[in-house]
């Protein structure tokens, strides 16, 4: 097994191409979940930490946005086999201090590596439109430009598949990145500036800065960063869209979720079920596309519930770096103890607990953040284990009477990020498509992540701003359009012009 990537007993920041200790005393654990034990400690940052970043950024963004768009992407696509070299250091990092299993982790960082190669293809993407003539002696064309300092806010559960949602195309597009990645799993990010200075980008053009909420405000609130890019809860996807909007910011905050999947009863039992026990357990159930509602429609449930008990009573719990881990444990004691007291106030809110996942020990682990999967049957819309987004390893299964009953269940969920159907009717499936209020949809597949060049986003309460992540919608969050119209003075009309100009 590869060895993962430690900074030092003490992870810092990167600013300028170099790592900083900076101006900040405060430190505060980071954890190996799978021990219990502290593993290292993570620098949080101060307010003059985050603003000599966004100054370093700042230097380096006019040279970097004159850069033609071709080298830009040349020096992406030498770190593109950067990250290919490192990437088993980089999962094992992963699993080292958030948890998942290994296999996970490699996937994790496998789905960062598109978006990469995607941003490689800048020079295609930033192309603008041109209308000759488009009036008399006058043409008309758009140009996209870079913004400026930009900054991503990502959460502890993809380390490094976020920021690359992010960070790849903002630089690809000229503008230059500040980073402030969770300080529960800080070390991935410093392995990835050290791979973007090794593939030759200019120093300043991307910034780490480590830390909590202080770090974070004085990103929504800088003069000089002009957008923001979160991924987290939806308590926090609020408070930074609004907070970065007031501050006159573009922001992009993707919040939480509650991801039902609907097995139809003409599926295909044991695929629905492997897709069930696959996407609501795995990574402990620490994904923002979890399936963490199952909506079992007419009498499917009956099939359904007795294999999925089975399943998750057979879970291969364990160190995530073992190789036949299946979930390995949650990222931290807080997170243990929420995810175990959302399972008790269900059982006291009337659902059937099915499997009870709580108080697991795994030998040779036994001060480990590790649960077991935990099931429920004959949940109800009104429960707050329905209602909320636990973010562990917890299925609750709701039963329904028909499609329709489906929809509106799903439909009248305050979340929008990602949802799923199983049958074997193609007019069912059609349907559930076109009406289902969600903004990733799966058809027979569970988690519905967007390849690279489709762009990630949900709808209602789980995307704060206009655009998705990465992709198209990416490229316009991290560019403006500029229109420009000329004409020469031999083409120009003599005498003053008063009235409004049309196309002549």
């Amino acid at each position: 097994m590869p060895v993962p990537f430690t900074d030092s007993a003490e992870v810092a920041h990167f600013i300028d191409g170099r790592p900083a200790t900076g101006a900040g005393d405060r430190t505060q654990p980071v954890f190996n979940p799978a021990t219990g034990a502290e593993a290292r400690r993570v620098r949080l940052a101060a307010a003059r930490d985050v603003e000599a970043a966004v100054a370093s950024a700042k230097r380096a963004f006019p040279a970097w946005a004159d850069t033609p768009p071709i080298r830009r992407a040349r020096v992406l696509l030498k770190f593109l086999e950067l990250l290919n070299q490192h990437k088993d250091e980089l999962a094992a990092v992963i699993t080292a201090e958030h948890g998942k299993v290994f296999s996970d982790a490699q996937g994790e960082v496998s789905r960062g590596i598109d978006i990469v190669e995607f941003a490689c293809g800048i020079p295609q993407l930033l192309k603008g439109d041109y209308t000759d003539q488009v009036s008399t002696g006058i043409d008309n064309w758009t140009m996209r430009q870079p913004l400026g300092v930009v900054a991503g806010i990502t959460p502890f559960n993809f380390p490094v598949m976020v920021p690359c949602w992010m960070f790849p195309v903002a630089i690809a597009a000229g503008n230059a990145f500040v980073l402030k990645p969770s300080e529960r799993d800080p070390s991935a990010s410093l392995l990835i500036a050290r791979l973007l200075r090794e593939a030759g980008l200019p120093d300043g053009v991307f910034n780490v800065v480590q830390g909590d909420k202080l770090a974070v405000d004085a990103l929504l609130e800088h003069p000089d960063v002009k957008a923001v890019s979160f991924v987290g809860s939806t308590p926090i996807a609020n408070y930074i869209y609004e907070t970065g909007a007031r501050h006159g910011k573009r922001v992009q905050a993707l919040g939480g979720a509650k991801n039902h999947m609907v097995v139809m009863p003409d599926a295909d039992i044991d695929q629905a079920v492997d897709a069930l026990v696959g996407a609501g357990y795995g990574s402990a159930g620490e994904r923002c596309m979890a399936i963490s509602v199952a909506v079992l429609v007419g009498d499917v449930a009956d099939k359904v519930i007795p294999k999925l008990a089975e399943r998750a009573r057979a879970l291969v719990v364990k160190n995530g770096m073992e190789p036949d881990a299946e979930m390995g444990p949650v990222v931290t004691r807080q997170a243990l103890e929420r995810i175990e007291g959302y399972i008790a106030l269900g059982a006291e809110e009337g659902a059937e607990l099915v499997v009870d996942g709580r108080g697991l020990k795994v030998e040779g682990h036994e001060g480990g953040f590790f649960t077991g999967g935990t099931l429920f049957d004959r949940v109800t819309p009104g429960m707050r284990i329905y209602r909320e987004e636990i973010f562990g390893p917890v299925l609750a299964c709701v039963r329904v009477a028909d499609f329709a009953e489906a929809v509106r269940l799903v439909n009248d969920h305050e979340f929008g990020n990602g949802v799923a159907c199983y049958t074997r009717d193609g007019h069912a499936a059609r349907e559930f498509a076109r009406r289902i209020e969600v903004g990733m949809v799966g058809i027979n597949v569970p988690i519905p992540v967007p390849m690279a060049w489709h762009g990630f986003g949900g709808w209602k309460r789980s995307l704060f701003g206009d655009m998705h992540a990465y992709g198209e919608e990416g490229v316009r969050f991290y560019t403006r359009q500029k229109s420009v119209m000329q004409r020469w003075p031999e083409s120009t009309a003599k005498g003053a012009e008063f009235a409004m100009p049309t196309a002549r």
